[in-house]
């Protein structure tokens, strides 16, 4: 038999069903022993017919009685159990999902899984939080809110909202079955409705942000229809602009700066980025996004574009101030792949310098990919991000195949995932 499917995989540590079926036993034989006692006292009181002899066994000995008895009282107490777990479980089970077991175990052992929070957006961070799920449902995904193209940037225009988009894909990537719901979330309609662009979950937390009379509340109720493992907020409440100076070197204009406003206008510029900053570069940060980060046994920056979804959470003033006040371990994810118009030729090195740049050293430990594949495709011009050439780094450097083989320009999910818990269970250094 299966050992996943076996009826002993209850009594696996970790289960929590033990202590409960010991006290289910031990009340039985409290019950047993009290009807024991009034039979005996009825057996001595009253005169019964012959019959009763061997109906009650007694031509056995009390030893053997006891030993019959007991073990037949034992199989049937099982049998019931097993009766009843499948009567009252198999309606909320399905055919395609894994045994009740196994599920149970899982959910206990994630319900222990450390606190973490994971600071990103975009499709980086959705990639990290499907694979983690697996592993802890003590997740804390802080979402950038500077988002200003597609959907996202209408709905923000058009109502005043905090843009959707990245914590919808943050949503959907933490749900409990990444199905039709998740399918549907993710929807985006075509000009043929009237609705060109727009995802459905962007328009549903919206429209849930309206009901619920708040956007944080919205994201909360948003998460409940999705059975969200853990939780997705934002890095603040204030409406933020992410803006960046570029580095001008043409001979038509001559050397020195370009400001350009607005996230989605930074990497179609196709210059070289000096710096980002938030306007206003004072908003205040999510208190919720704070407490995370104090409680959090670890902290993850990344993957995903680095000035665009990794550092506008951190230039949050009061996200960075938590995270060098915090005693979790801290580890910055590099990306896979360069990305044109942002980290163009960036090594690992390169990475680490901007983001030391922008924010100070919030990462000591730093997560690389060393199985570099060739992009290919329509990602033909995107180059691996290359390991430091030898010489020593200021910083902990880690590598572990974490690439995706089918697309190498991104993350593998579970690679990731495992990766992250072994540097977390390793001893800090």
């Amino acid at each position: 038999m299966d050992g996943r499917n076996s009826p002993w995989m209850w009594l696996r540590p970790g289960m929590h069903v033990k202590r409960w079926l010991l006290l289910l036993m031990a009340g039985i034989v409290l019950i047993s022993l009290g009807l024991a006692y009034l039979l005996r006292q009825l057996y001595a009181d009253l005169t019964f017919p012959a019959a009763f002899y061997y109906l009650t066994l007694q031509f056995l000995s009390r030893p053997v009685r006891a030993i019959l008895l007991g073990t037949l009282g034992v199989s049937i107490v099982l049998l019931a159990l097993v009766q009843l777990n499948r009567a009252l479980l198999n309606p909320f089970v399905s055919p395609s999902q894994a045994n009740v077991a196994e599920r149970v175990y899982q959910h206990h052992r994630r319900r222990r899984g450390p606190k973490i929070v994971a600071l990103g957006g975009g499709t980086g961070l959705s990639t990290l939080l499907r694979g983690l799920k697996q592993h802890s449902d003590n997740i804390t995904a802080i979402v950038s809110v500077a988002d200003d193209g597609g959907s996202s940037g209408k709905l923000r225009q058009a109502t005043g909202m905090l843009p959707p988009g990245d914590i919808r894909q943050c949503l959907v990537a933490l749900s409990e079955e990444e199905g039709v719901t998740g399918q549907l979330f993710q929807y985006r309609f075509g000009d043929q409705y009237g609705l060109g662009g727009h995802s459905f979950g962007n328009l549903f937390i919206a429209a849930m942000s309206e009901i619920a009379g708040s956007f944080e509340q919205g994201v909360v109720e948003s998460s409940r229809v999705l059975a969200v493992r853990g939780r997705v907020i934002p890095s603040t409440l204030k409406q933020v602009t992410l803006a960046a100076d570029l580095r001008v070197e043409s001979a038509h204009e001559g050397h020195g700066w370009q400001r350009v406003v607005g996230e989605s206008a930074i990497p179609t510029a196709q210059r070289e980025i000096v710096r980002v900053f938030l306007e206003p570069e004072t908003a205040p940060a999510y208190p919720e996004a704070v407490k995370a980060i104090l409680q959090a046994d670890l902290i993850i920056a990344g993957p995903g574009s680095l000035f665009t979804s990794v550092l506008p959470n951190l230039l949050v003033p009061g996200i960075a101030a938590a995270i060098r006040a915090s005693k979790a371990r801290r580890l910055y994810i590099c990306n896979v792949a360069t990305q044109p118009g942002e980290t163009a030729h960036f090594d690992v090195d390169a990475h680490v310098r901007a983001l030391r740049q922008h924010v100070g050293d919030l990462f000591p430990v730093v997560l690389a990919n060393d199985h570099l594949l060739p992009s290919q495709g329509e990602m033909a011009h995107l180059e691996p991000v290359a390991l430091p050439a030898g010489q020593p780094t200021d910083y902990t450097l880690l590598t572990a195949d974490v690439v995706d083989e089918e697309h190498p320009w991104r993350h593998d999910s579970a690679k990731l995932a495992q990766a992250i818990v072994a540097i977390y269970q390793e001893p800090a250094r």
